[in-house]
């Protein structure tokens, strides 16, 4: 099943697919992976070094994964500040911080500047609570990023969160202007055509079946070899299933989505006109934003849990929680409940133990890069991910290569069945503890207990 925003991505362009690799082939350096983070690596290199022959192979097309079928929400990591400062110090956090904030408005930028539809729209971002338990969750965050100077938050009165949101269940809010949201489709296809037009050579439709390890490196895929100085692998959720050694630093997570069919009148009926991306503060958040054709896309994450990192077929499904999504679609909005659901799907997600991706080197030659475990929150940070792999492939010695972020996994989950196990009996007790407050009860203690697993896991960062 194509994603739907990759549907529309792709009938709003005229190019034709990349053919599979055939026969053999070298490259300075080969990329594995089509999505965000293989694309904006390419980029990256090509500016840098405009000589260098790159390669990039995809096992479907590009934006197939998960770029092409995210929320479209575009949010720095501010959110993320006390975990940046527990595992990296206060100075790194507070870069790491502003860094993110630069790559939301550098992707604007770019997209600008190359002639990319994205649909990008920089209108902020609402942190908020549905329920009386969920109140004060963000203000400790926001008070510790007022004390680095790092603060583009401002907490607003329940009105105008409930009138920004366009909804009446939101009891507070903290807005910032620093996030955006986009089309992921149309980015993702966009910066295809950019890393065409610098000269990376793109082979879809050619997944890698083995790695080489040496100098060269060799890539094997069904139709051919690619032999490289230098390796980057940019696969995500997939990585952990490739490469058994990064199976316990990833949980395989789905987070579902639908979208309605266009209805404007009715948008700028409830006053949810701007592209504003609004976030609860649940564990696994409901998360929505309109479109620019009037559609309202919802989404909730920590659903599907993958025993042993495994790619299951639900994955490029419809979700199996339609039900659920479209109950908290009419929760928000009322006045849709009658509105037809355009689409459902889902697809994995690659949750760290720290809710924060990682990257390094994994061979013995020390000419094979990685990065992933973006935790469901990758579309902005993904561009910073560009810029790091491209510094280590280029052997710079920069604040993305000095970075604790280039160190590996800073964690691993317990080995399979336990982490599985484990999983599920974590997030029932969040379903449950969150529909007890949902309804004012007060939940059972031993469900806020492990709940608070999935907060020291990384699944929330909220103190």
């Amino acid at each position: 099943m194509r994603p739907f925003w990759l549907e529309q991505a792709l009938s709003a362009e005229s190019a034709v697919n990349c053919p599979p690799l055939q026969g053999d082939t070298e490259a300075d350096v080969c990329i594995v992976g089509g999505g965000y983070t293989g694309l904006w690596t390419a980029i990256q290199l090509k500016e840098q070094n405009p000589g260098l022959d790159v390669a990039l192979i995809e096992a479907d097309l590009c934006g197939a994964g998960a770029s092409g079928r995210n929320g479209g929400c575009v949010l720095s990591w501010s959110a993320k500040y006390f975990t940046l400062e527990r595992l990296f110090g206060v100075e790194e956090a507070v870069r790491l911080v502003k860094e993110s904030e630069r790559s939301v408005r550098a992707i604007g930028a770019f997209c600008e500047r190359h002639g990319i539809d994205a649909e990008y729209r920089l209108d902020g971002t609402l942190y908020t609570a549905t329920s009386r338990a969920q109140c004060g969750a963000t203000d400790g965050v926001i008070a510790a990023l007022e004390r680095q100077g790092i603060h583009s938050f401002e907490k607003r009165p329940p009105a105008d969160v409930q009138r920004l949101a366009g909804s009446t269940r939101h009891l507070e809010g903290w807005f910032s202007p620093m996030a955006a949201s986009v089309q992921p489709g149309k980015l993702v296809r966009g910066l295809r055509r950019v890393a065409l037009q610098r000269g990376v050579r793109i082979y879809e439709n050619s997944a890698m079946t083995g790695l080489e390890e040496g100098v060269p490196a060799t890539i094997h895929t069904p139709g051919g070899r690619i032999r490289a100085r230098r390796v980057v692998l940019a696969m995500n959720a997939w990585m952990a299933r490739a490469f058994p050694r990064f199976e316990r630093s990833v949980a395989i997570v789905s987070s579902d989505m639908l979208i309605t069919a266009p209805r404007p009148e009715l948008l700028k009926s409830i006053g949810l006109t701007s592209g504003v991306t609004v976030l609860d503060s649940r564990i696994f958040v409901h998360y929505y934003r309109n479109t620019p054709d009037g559609r309202i896309m919802l989404g909730k994450g920590g659903n599907t849990f993958a025993y042993g990192g495994r790619m299951l077929p639900v994955f490029d499904q419809p979700s199996p929680y339609a039900d659920q999504l479209r109950r908290s679609l009419e929760a928000f909005f009322p006045a849709f409940a009658e509105v037809p659901v355009a689409a459902t799907w889902n697809g994995p997600s690659d949750r760290s133990v720290t809710g924060l991706p990682f990257f390094g080197q994994m061979s013995a030659s020390g000419n094979v890069f990685y990065g992933f475990g973006y935790s469901g929150s990758g579309v902005g940070p993904c561009h910073m991910g560009g810029q790091i792999l491209a510094s280590l492939v280029l052997g710079l010695d920069n604040p993305w290569t000095r970075s604790p972020l280039v160190n590996g996994p800073l964690g691993y989950f317990p080995p399979e069945p336990f982490r599985y196990l484990g999983s599920l009996l974590v997030r029932n007790a969040i379903r449950r503890k969150e529909r007890a407050e949902d309804h004012g009860w007060r939940p059972r203690h031993l469900d806020v207990r492990l709940a608070r697993l999935a907060a020291a896991a990384g699944k929330a960062d909220k103190g």
